[in-house]
């Protein structure tokens, strides 16, 4: 049984919806460089200490490390 051009135009919108709720976050590497750009800019914001409130953890960062894309390495040529 073919579908309604209305029908098919609220399928593909619910399906754009679902994928922008299941985007990626920005990562703990990415929310850093953002903390340390807006700070290098004059935002008056500091960098939390190690063990603070809220700062990451070493848990955090070993997590965060597992993920990460593994960057290539150039490799010397051999004469």
């Amino acid at each position: 049984m073919p579908i309604s051009r209305s029908q098919m135009k609220k399928q593909i919108s619910r399906g754009t919806k679902r994928n922008k709720k299941m985007a990626k976050k920005p990562g703990l590497y990415a929310n850093i460089a953002k903390k340390r750009a807006r700070i290098k800019a004059g935002s008056g914001e500091k960098m939390r200490k190690p063990g603070a409130k809220g700062a990451p953890t070493s848990k955090n960062f070993k997590d965060a490390a597992k993920t990460a894309k593994k960057t290539k390495t150039k490799s010397k040529k051999k004469k």
